[in-house]
């Protein structure tokens, strides 16, 4: 038997998972697009899709995964939150310019290539996605800030 409290943080990891497959398509999707439709190094195009996929991510996380409503607070919570995107983004673009030598270096086929090089960019986010949930979860959009506000 689950209380209310346990069903709604579940609630709450599969509705962040969701929107994280969501940023991760639409990461991937431009990464890819960047990468290898128009030659962008691997390392701008990562720092790109990063940033168009950051904004989704937020809008989503707020308002269905946590039910924040109204205006969003700059420096409590939108700040934060690209904080945190860009620390994946920095880990992920560590990981992206290890791979893309490497690719290159052993002469893989673009296809392949290109799929490590995204493979670099989901290590870095999937390494730090537990401990933004939990920064998302007890302190940006944690429920008692709702009732405070």
């Amino acid at each position: 038997m689950t209380t209310g409290a346990q069903s709604s943080l579940a609630t709450r990891v599969v509705r962040c998972l969701g929107v994280s497959v969501v940023s991760t398509v639409v990461s991937v999707t431009t990464l890819a697009a960047l990468s290898a439709g128009f030659g962008v190094a691997a390392w701008i195009a990562n720092i790109t899709a990063t940033s168009i996929a950051t904004i989704p991510s937020y809008h989503l996380n707020r308002r269905w995964t946590w039910g924040q409503r109204g205006a969003s607070d700059p420096l409590r919570e939108v700040v934060p939150f690209w904080v945190l995107a860009f620390a994946g983004l920095a880990l992920s673009t560590v990981f992206v310019a290890l791979v893309d030598p490497w690719a290159t270096h052993h002469h893989l086929t673009p296809v392949v290539h290109t799929g490590v090089v995204i493979g670099g960019h989901l290590s870095g986010f999937a390494a730090l996605w537990a401990v933004q949930f939990v920064v998302l979860d007890r302190v940006l959009f944690r429920p008692t800030s709702r009732a405070m506000a």
